[in-house]
């Protein structure tokens, strides 16, 4: 063992009171992370992936005269898309809300005519 600056420097291998496993041991942490790595991709990831997909699904299949609920909870026929705004009628008095592509929650067949 030499010294540098009063520190001690091993030249040979790996230092005299490191465990002979040591080797083993960090082959099997790697392994804990890559299991917890993959349990976190299938419990938390993917599903929040295919969630949004099925989202964006959702949204580019508005069309006129479908019934749909906001994320606020109004209901109301679809009478006007344009761009990322969608004009919904709601009631028996007409009323004519403008909303978000974003913010429908939930959409039923279309209504007939």
């Amino acid at each position: 063992m030499n010294m540098f600056l009063g520190i001690p420097v091993f030249l040979e291998g790996a230092p005299a009171d490191a465990p002979a496993d040591a080797p083993n041991s960090m082959i099997i942490t790697i392994g804990y992370i890559v299991f917890f790595g993959a349990i976190m991709y299938f419990l938390l990831y993917r599903p929040q992936k295919k969630r949004e997909a099925k989202a964006r699904e959702l949204i580019a299949s508005l069309q006129v005269g479908m019934k749909v609920t906001t994320t606020g909870g109004i209901v109301g026929k679809i009478i006007n898309i344009k761009d990322d705004i969608i004009t919904i009628e709601t009631s028996i008095e007409r009323t004519q809300i403008e909303v978000q592509k974003w913010a429908i929650k939930d959409v039923e067949k279309p209504l007939e005519a």
